[in-house]
């Protein structure tokens, strides 16, 4: 990666210039380190600095609601080409890549472009739980159980404490009449969020063989495309684009 490159050419440059003042090498190392260390931050701070100046015309682009599917594509299609812009920065600072990609992966799919999202989900990032939670659904809805499962315990493993993971998680395992898979991934999620309510409620509502209810879980749940909104089209005004970022 250039930036940590240039970093190691600076605290070097810093090391030697100390030893041709007169002092030993070993002197110059502590100036070298804060020197690498200092040029490695400023660095990746003007790197993060680009990411996020992209990401917020992309957020600004996605606020106002699609009025049907061809407007949600456009939206879609002029998010992803900005977000490519940031591409040019993989090679300068680690994980840029990889979460650029999680987050096409995730736009794409909102739009149903399955084949896109998958493209993107190969590379993203596992760290991007709601990537992750995303691409089991799409395993799901191409009846990769095997893929569907791994993808989202790579969800439920970096985004732990996040509800909508392992209840999205549930639904698809209980979809597929593996119950007692269900049962055990929402007793997971309560035995990491012990005060989690909702979490609580829909391992109750599955132990008294009762319907799995993802209301609790809106409006985030729409964002997968796994059911319709009550009343509403699958798109044009009944789920609402938003860019997610992993936390």
């Amino acid at each position: 990666m250039y930036n940590l490159l240039i970093s190691l050419a600076v605290g070097i440059v810093v090391a030697l210039l100390v030893k041709l003042a007169g002092f030993s090498l070993w002197a110059g190392l502590i100036p070298g380190i804060i020197a690498l260390v200092g040029t490695f931050v400023l660095l990746a701070r003007r790197v993060a600095g680009r990411i996020q100046a992209l990401m917020t015309v992309v957020q600004q682009d996605l606020q106002s609601q699609p009025t049907n599917q061809k407007d949600a594509q456009a939206k879609v299609d002029r998010a992803v080409k900005t977000l490519e812009q940031g591409l040019v920065y993989d090679k300068w600072q680690f994980l840029v890549g990889p979460e650029i990609h999680a987050q096409i992966g995730m736009l794409k799919y909102m739009v149903k472009d399955l084949d896109g999202a998958k493209a993107h989900f190969d590379k993203a990032s596992a760290r991007n739980y709601m990537a992750k939670a995303m691409q089991g659904a799409m395993y799901y809805q191409r009846k990769d159980f095997p893929a569907m499962k791994a993808a989202f315990e790579a969800a439920v493993k970096s985004g732990k404490k996040e509800s909508i993971v392992w209840a999205v998680y549930a639904w698809c395992l209980l979809q597929n009449k593996e119950k007692d898979g269900a049962l055990r991934v929402l007793a997971r999620g309560v035995e990491e969020n012990p005060k989690d309510e909702k979490l609580k409620a829909s391992l109750t509502q599955l132990q008294n063989d009762k319907r799995l209810k993802m209301k609790p879980y809106e409006p985030m749940w729409w964002q997968f495309g796994l059911e319709a909104p009550p009343m509403m089209p699958p798109m044009g005004g009944g789920r609402r684009m938003q860019f997610i970022t992993r936390r």
